[in-house]
């Protein structure tokens, strides 16, 4: 999904769900809905504590980031739309791998069958919950050694010290 910001309010969420998927038909359209997204997690080791060493009263974790995004839920079915979107999806996920691949690249007919089997989805956000459990409650020394168990490339390593 793509965030879209708003200058009147947070911004909806837009992407798009094959259309023999049975998810979205049991969607209802104006009701509130809520997207989850997971983000970095990864197992904690107590035997990377610091702490351990010193009273032994430590137990594993799991470190996480995740967000709740709860809004009203707007289908769409109109070609032009699902072709804005998947053109706009394209061009965000392809920023990363270099290739530059555009959705005008591909035949126009294919393109025109590949959204008859898409119906677009839109969350208008109302609100959004988030948590991060990044070992935050812990001594620096403990996150030091979380961050030295995980590997300091790990992408909770990476949260941990960007945060």
């Amino acid at each position: 999904m793509l965030y879209v910001p708003a200058t009147d309010g947070p911004g909806v969420l837009q992407g798009h769900l094959a259309r023999n998927n049975p998810h979205w038909s049991s969607l209802v359209a104006g009701s509130e809905s809520l997207a989850i997204g997971h983000g970095v997690q990864d197992y904690v080791s107590p035997a990377w504590y610091a702490s351990k060493a010193e009273h032994g009263r430590v137990v594993p974790t799991w470190n996480y980031v995740t967000v709740h995004v709860y809004g009203r839920l707007v289908v769409h079915d109109d070609v032009d739309w699902l072709r804005q979107l998947v053109t706009r999806l394209t061009e965000h996920h392809e920023q990363r791998t270099g290739t530059g691949w555009q959705v005008s690249d591909a035949p126009p007919a294919f393109i025109d069958g590949q959204l008859k089997a898409i119906v677009g989805i839109e969350l208008v956000i109302s609100r959004v919950e988030a948590k991060a459990k990044l070992s935050q409650n812990r001594s620096a020394a403990d996150r030091a050694g979380v961050v030295a168990g995980l590997g300091p490339g790990s992408p909770v390593s990476r949260a941990m010290t960007d945060s």
